[in-house]
Formats: C-alpha cells, sequence, structure tokens
C-alpha cells in the first residue's frame, strides 16, 4: 500500500509500517532538523514541505493518508484556541489534503484535550467534515505505555475508511468489546502500598500511600505514613538491632514507635546473631535522611537511611529514541557539517514524534481488515 504522511516529524509510521511492505509516496514536513532526519533516512522520497499548499502536489494515488496535526491548540495546557488558532487549522487543512487524494483509509493522532477544546466543537467539526467527505470513522485513546514501551503517552487516534464506520472501528477495536463481552476485572491485590496509624496504634491497609511530609504518629497525637520495608529497633550505643516488622515511616517522619525504628535500605548488612537473640546493622554506603533525627531510645527519635547512590538524572537522547520505540541513534544525523546532531534537537523531535509500537499497531490492524475486505 502507498501513504502520503503529513506533519511527518521524524516518520514513526513509516518506522512502524515498513515490515508491512508499504511505501510513502511523499512527506510533508517543514521543521530543519526533521527534514534533515527523513533525507538522510529516506533519500529517495520526497519533502513536499508547506501541507497547506496540498493544491499543488502532484503525487501518485494513495491508499492511506496518515498524520498528527499540531497539536498546540488543542491542548489542554495550551491556550485552547482550537480550530481558531492557524496550528489547529491545520486539522481542516488535513481533510483538505484527505478530499484531494481520496485514500482508502486515513489516520489521524491528537492530544486527548482535542476531546474538549471548545467544549468538544473542535473535535466534532473535524469529524463532521470527514463525514461529509463520505468516511465512516472510529476514535480511540491508547496509551503508548501499554504496547511495549516503558513511558505513559495517551493520544487520541482516528482511523476512517471509505464507507461505514465498521472497518475503521475492526482496526481500533477489538471484536469482544464491540459485542459488549466485557471480562470481569482481576480480583483486588492483597498486597499493601501504604499503612495508616491512628492515634490509637491501630493500623489499616490502603492502596494509596499519603505524602512523605506526614508526621506525628502514636506519639505525636496524629496519623503516620508507613511504607512498606523491614524496620529494625536500634540500640544507641553499639548498633544492635531488633527486627521489628515489615513497614517504616516515611523519609521525613519524626517519631518512633517508642524505641527509634530504623527503616534500612541497601548500604546496611544485617545478620542476626541467634546467641544474643537479635541482629547486628554494619553500614555500608548509606546516607541519612534530609529530615530525620538521630536515634535515640530516650527521645524517640527515629532515624531514616536511604542509599547514597540514588539520584535523580536526566534521560539520554537514546532513551528517549527507545521510548519512543526508534532504534538507537536513529535521530543522530549529520547536521550543518557535523557529524552528529545537537542533543537538543534530537530531545525536540522525538517529543514531538508519534510512539513507534502504536502506528505499528494500528497499521497492522488496518493491513488485517484490508485483506479481509
Amino acid at each position: 500500500m502507498k501513504y502520503l504522511s503529513v506533519c511527518s516529524g521524524i516518520e514513526a509510521a513509516t518506522v512502524a509500517w515498513h515490515h508491512l511492505g508499504w511505501t510513502p509516496a511523499a512527506f510533508s514536513e517543514i521543521e530543519k532538523f526533521p527534514s534533515q532526519v527523513l533525507a538522510h533516512h529516506y533519500p529517495n522520497v520526497p519533502n513536499l514541505g508547506d501541507m497547506t499548499k496540498f493544491k499543488e502536489w502532484d503525487i501518485e494515488a494513495i491508499d492511506i493518508l496518515v498524520g498528527g496535526t499540531p497539536c498546540q491548540s488543542f491542548s489542554v495546557a495550551g491556550l485552547r484556541a482550537g480550530l481558531e488558532d492557524p496550528r489547529g487549522n491545520l486539522a481542516l487543512t488535513y481533510v483538505g489534503i484527505l478530499d484531494k487524494f481520496r485514500p482508502k483509509w486515513f489516520v489521524w493522532e491528537n492530544v486527548p484535550g482535542v476531546l474538549s477544546s471548545s467544549g468538544g466543537r473542535d473535535f466534532g467539526s473535524f469529524l463532521g467534515a470527514v463525514a461529509e467527505l463520505g468516511y465512516g470513522f472510529a476514535y480511540r485513546v491508547l496509551d503508548a505505555k501499554n504496547f511495549g514501551v516503558p513511558q505513559r503517552r495517551r493520544r487520541v487516534f482516528v482511523v476512517g475508511c471509505i464507507g461505514g464506520w465498521e472497518l475503521a472501528s475492526k482496526v481500533l477495536f477489538e471484536s469482544g468489546s464491540l459485542r459488549g463481552d466485557i471480562k470481569a476485572s482481576a480480583s483486588k491485590g492483597k498486597g499493601a502500598t501504604a499503612y495508616f496509624e491512628s492515634s490509637l496504634a491501630q493500623y489499616r491497609e490502603a492502596d494509596v500511600a499519603g505524602t512523605l511530609k506526614a508526621s506525628g504518629g502514636v506519639l505525636g497525637g496524629g496519623s503516620e505514613t508507613f511504607l512498606t520495608q523491614k524496620v529494625y529497633e536500634t540500640h544507641p550505643s553499639d548498633s544492635r538491632v531488633k527486627e521489628m516488622g515489615d513497614t517504616c515511616q516515611t523519609v521525613t517522619s519524626r517519631w518512633g514507635t517508642g524505641g527509634g525504628n530504623v527503616p534500612l535500605v541497601q548500604g546496611y548488612s544485617i545478620r542476626e546473631d541467634a546467641q544474643a537473640n537479635n541482629f547486628s546493622a554494619t553500614p555500608l554506603e548509606a546516607t541519612p535522611a534530609l529530615q530525620a533525627l538521630r536515634p535515640s531510645v530516650q527521645s524517640h527519635h527515629a532515624q531514616t537511611f536511604i542509599a547514597d547512590t540514588m539520584r535523580v538524572r536526566r534521560l539520554t537522547v537514546t532513551e528517549c529514541e527507545r521510548l519512543q520505540g526508534f532504534r538507537d541513534n536513529y535521530t543522530n544525523v549529520p547536521w550543518r557539517g557535523k557529524a552528529e546532531a545537537p542533543d537538543g534537537l534530537r530531545y525536540k523531535a522525538l517529543g514531538n514524534s508519534m510512539a513507534v509500537p502504536v502506528m505499528q499497531w494500528i497499521g497492522e490492524g488496518i493491513d488485517d481488515v484490508n485483506a479481509l475486505d
């Protein structure tokens, strides 16, 4: 099958559909760096540039039109200008391209904010326009995390097909869901994410942990949030410890339960002394929590320890490529006389791209349905 890709970016669609044997008739991208990525990987595919000039395009017949028009005007975080924003109007330009080339299929992508932009009227205008052209359609919010990549990236996908909506719905929805076959949900797990302690020293399980700044506990007369880890009671003079249970206080907790509880994580070696009926802790690489006080049985203060090797860092460009489903160094193309591209341009291009695994799933769905039609 032949397809035309508009707002092409770095071409998630082409990467996703290559194994199907589909070929791009042309791209449409105006940003300089994504255009360089396209020219590097697909030198024989023309880049038609500005999609608003589609009336001048002269390309072979296509079977699919695919593209995600700019989402800023439909984003909840944006100005919500909707179709009054020129970038939002590219959604209607997309419809004009659909009308000019009349492919059997189309795939359109946008952010979930499009569903509520202008009270839903923007999205309704888009759907009404494609319906007037004779396309049946289905739409669904898909999250990339459900397609094998470790990131939460929810997007609205509209799949349309000449004629009725039935073929389009078969691409986006499993047959069971269309029949109303709803399976019973899994039983609730018993593993608790948190415990809450009341002022009466009673505990109850909860599915949601409190904030890290919970404080008080039994001695403070308030409620305390606990994480599920092993807890040991410290001795103030010789580091002897006694195992207390499977819960520990939050990082910023200031009060123990009367014996100075110390949650221990990696960085401490715990050994049991059978004769003395207690445990001993040998400190390795650990650092106190920022707001915890020194352990003291007399003052009932608790000391929390965290590993000093843990820190927050920025994702590398290669990791971002993997998160979107691209192969390593896909965006590392020659740029302005240099052998490698700047990281900033690569980050931006990847952030604007569709997720490859989601597009692959949609393409395979169209391929399957098309073969049966």
